[in-house]
């Protein structure tokens, strides 16, 4: 597999410390709120990647963490934990939000098709794993002690600056609007290991450390967490491109002097999910979260459907419209599907093999999700039976995760059952073989033979306002678009 590495700028074949093997990394959510539409475009993205690993036959073991701890409002190490912030905000317990919220965040992922991954650890049990790297970072002359609080000391490092599509002043802790400066740091780049019981006294959650009472910083935890599961050797790191800086620049900067060796080659990193007025987050405009989106009518898998149709380097622009499209696509594909007959004939082994080998290349040149997608409907259109046709979508669905066999099979039983609706009530529709709309027209016929007919009416407008024009018969009715 070609994938971009963020560390390089480059795209790069993905080479593993043991062939076969994937150790993959994912940071996980900051449990405090609802994740929004925007942060699980990055799980579906990583969800894939997962999977067409696992698909061309790597084993692979992903590690998420959980953040319940130590996630403050400002990447300068600076202002309220995020994890405080929601329990005052709620009048709850800071592990009652962190609970609540992670089972939320897994909803939301069972709803997208998401898999849980092989370990998912909450930060706070690993506290003695941090405290150890920092115990060493101290050692080494790595860390220091200010103020109360653990610092970094960035100035010992050759290189801190690693993902560097960025000017250096305007990343520069103290220079962004809203981001404070820490007096007590050596350098602008120090980063906070571990706090005290000097900083923020109402922190819910502390522990014993050689420093003093407290509690972790955000950034030590991925490496901890990492280190415990996958090793000294991680393969492939993931997570959203606004982690590049400082986030994942942090983590290599004290995993790498704690172990003294190379640690992660591959960087991973999925662009933002904007609304039309720019970058999507909780703080403003309409938060959208796939709760929201249900109960907008939306299928949950309609929203991954349209994260998979743009490239995850690629920033992608949500709008209702855009949404609407992707629903349109999404629904017309199952429908194609649908209509597919699963008894015709054997699979046609040297078609299938031949498909799924454009599948496979597709997806291997940096994970191309919407060349994949479009491979559905080239599967579609082969010069094989249906019973092929079948196969391979079901087998290129084992990536992308479409439900697409499962709603074909509804939408198949949906039909039958209008039909044999339509058969007993002797009512003859005819119109332009769409079953949608055959259902429509005799639920229209029903609500009129029940004298419903305000329904009847609110029936006739809705197939109206899709273009369909509907006249009565002596038999039925019949239907045409105008």
């Amino acid at each position: 597999m070609e994938l971009y590495n963020s560390a390089t700028h480059r795209k790069e074949e993905l080479k593993t410390h043991t062939p076969g093997h994937v150790e993959m990394y994912t940071c996980g959510p900051t449990v405090y709120h609802y994740a929004h539409i925007g942060n699980l475009r990055s799980y579906i993205m990583e969800d894939v990647l997962e999977k067409y690993l696992r698909y061309a036959g790597y084993d692979v073991n992903r590690v998420m963490n959980i953040t319940d701890v130590g996630h403050l409002t400002s990447d300068a190490d600076e202002g309220e934990d995020k994890m405080i912030k929601g329990a005052k905000r709620e009048h709850k317990t800071v592990l009652e939000i962190a609970k609540f919220y992670t089972d939320a965040f897994f909803e939301d992922c069972r709803k997208l098709n998401i898999k849980t991954p092989d370990v998912v650890q909450p930060a706070t049990g690993c506290i003695d794993e941090y405290i150890k790297i920092i115990s060493r970072l101290m050692d080494t002359g790595y860390a220091y002690f200010a103020g109360g609080n653990v610092y970094f000391d960035t100035s010992k490092l050759e290189r801190y600056y690693i993902f560097n599509d960025h000017d250096e002043e305007n990343l520069a802790v103290g220079v962004r609007e809203g981001v404070e400066e820490d007096t007590n740091k050596r350098n602008k780049n120090d980063f906070v290991l571990w706090f005290t019981k000097s900083k923020f006294e109402d922190q819910a959650l502390k522990w014993d450390s050689p420093w003093g009472v407290g509690y972790p910083g955000w950034h030590i935890e991925c490496s901890g967490i990492s280190m415990k599961y996958n090793g000294e050797y991680l393969d492939l790191h993931c997570g959203g491109i606004d982690n590049a800086f400082p986030h994942h620049t942090n983590e290599i900067a004290q995993s790498e002097s704690f172990l003294g060796h190379p640690w992660c080659p591959h960087w991973f990193h999925v662009h933002h999910l904007n609304s039309e007025g720019g970058k999507m987050s909780k703080s403003k405009g309409e938060f959208l979260t796939v709760s929201l989106l249900e109960q907008k009518g939306y299928d949950p898998l309609a929203y991954r459907f349209f994260c998979l149709q743009s490239h995850y380097r690629k920033t992608l622009v949500f709008s209702w419209e855009n949404l609407d499209n992707a629903v349109a696509a999404y629904q017309k594909l199952i429908s194609r599907i649908a209509a597919l007959d699963p008894q015709d004939g054997a699979v046609d082994q040297a078609q299938f093999d031949l498909c799924k080998e454009k599948f496979l290349q597709q997806l291997g040149n940096d994970l191309n999700t919407s060349m994949a997608v479009t491979s559905l409907y080239d599967a579609l259109k082969i010069p094989a039976n249906d019973a092929t046709k079948l196969a391979l979508i079901a087998d290129f669905d084992r990536v992308l995760s479409l439900s697409l066999m499962e709603k074909a099979q509804a939408k198949r039983d949906e039909d039958s059952r209008a039909q044999s609706a339509k058969t007993a009530s002797g009512y003859t529709i005819t119109g332009e073989g769409d079953p949608a709309v055959d259902a429509l027209v005799l639920q229209r016929y029903e609500a009129k033979k029940a004298r419903n007919f305000a329904e009847a009416d609110r029936i006739r407008d809705e197939l109206k306002a899709q273009g369909i024009e509907i006249t009565d018969t002596k038999d039925g009715a019949s239907w045409k678009r105008i």
